[in-house]
């Protein structure tokens, strides 16, 4: 079975052990507007079968934050999806779980999730409520099951108030654990960058910045598209092979072999501050991963195609053009995004 329909079947088994089939926030608790951006496409999120409410957003963030809801105790969402730096574990080349055990991948940005389609570097996860199940139970990362987890919270009397409020049936259960957590996730919005006010006509981009934008359309935005920054694609950029991995991408998900090395093209939004890059994070700063396009490139395994153009591999930069493309890069940062304390622990 593909893994990523596996997931989704745990998901929905799971959430099956429910008595109660409607989760509609009952008279204590109050609808959160989603705050949709109006040149952002529609959600690809059903707010209307999980709409975020006050308490619903309360428990997902408590969830979020909560290290018991790994097998330590310690490490929670929050450990490796650090606001400040984008919800990335921010100079960690890979995720660090129980015990201190490493993971294989770099821990991905909690950014617009409201609009994408599937979740983690492989899309093993095709929808968000089935995204958490991924570190949760994962053994490098927080090594729990979901009913430990439950039975956990069962014993917490101020999550059984909330559990209670936010939710009809009022009970702590699988499909409540994650659709909070979705709640929470699902109004991380970031559309507040100087990228987004230059479009609305409230500011200018500098001279270096005007260019790097020109450059970035001819030249990076056949896969970082639209106003996500990226087409939700699986592409192989043709990283070297890193042999103490050797992940193998898409293909872990599909089985097939055409999806091998293949990697969900990530978004660009606040991607100064969400290093280090790559699925792998073997890259500190954007200086290396623009050198490695412009030159580091190599003729792998299904190689995507638009790095093979005109007999060449990989995206010709000089010096310049990669300063140029940098502080157009910079333009991507939602500093009120990052500071937001409706999404913070503390």
């Amino acid at each position: 079975m593909k893994l990523s329909l596996l997931i989704f079947c745990l998901y929905f088994c799971l959430a099956c052990n429910s008595d109660e089939d409607t989760y509609v926030p009952i008279s204590e608790d109050k609808a959160l507007d989603f705050p949709q951006p109006d040149f952002f496409p529609q959600p690809v999120y059903d707010l209307d079968e999980n709409p975020p409410t006050e308490k619903g957003f309360e428990l997902g963030k408590k969830l979020f934050y909560d290290g018991r809801l790994s097998s330590t105790g310690v490490i929670s969402c929050g450990f490796c999806h650090i606001q400040e730096f984008s919800f990335t574990h921010h100079t960690h080349e890979v995720s660090h779980g129980v015990n201190g055990a490493l993971g294989t991948r770099n821990a991905q940005p909690l950014v617009n999730l409201a609009y994408f389609n599937e979740f983690s570097w492989d899309g093993a996860a095709p929808h968000l409520d089935a995204f958490s199940i991924i570190p949760i139970t994962t053994d490098v990362e927080m090594n729990e099951t979901v009913t430990n987890v439950l039975n956990k919270l069962e014993s917490d009397e101020e999550y059984i108030d909330l559990f209670s409020i936010a939710f009809e049936n009022g009970k702590v259960n699988t499909q409540n654990m994650f659709r909070a957590l979705s709640q929470f996730m699902v109004m991380m919005v970031s559309a507040d960058t100087k990228y987004d006010k230059v479009l609305e006509g409230n500011a200018v981009f500098t001279e270096a910045e005007a260019a790097g934008k020109a450059l970035f359309d001819s030249k990076c935005s056949g896969c970082h598209e639209g106003i996500l920054f990226t087409d939700q694609s699986y592409r192989n950029n043709g990283l070297p092979i890193d042999p103490r991995y050797n992940d193998i991408g898409r293909k872990r998900v599909t089985g097939l072999e055409t999806d091998k090395y293949k990697f969900k093209v990530p978004s660009l939004r606040n991607i100064a501050v969400s290093l280090p890059y790559m699925h792998d994070g073997r890259f500190k700063t954007l200086k290396e991963v623009l050198d490695f396009y412009d030159s580091g490139v190599q003729l792998t395994e299904n190689l995507d195609s638009v790095f093979q153009q005109s007999n060449s591999i990989g995206i010709s930069l000089s010096e310049t053009e990669k300063e140029q493309l940098i502080a157009f890069l910079n333009t991507l940062t939602d500093d009120n995004f990052l500071l937001d304390r409706r999404f913070s622990e503390f």
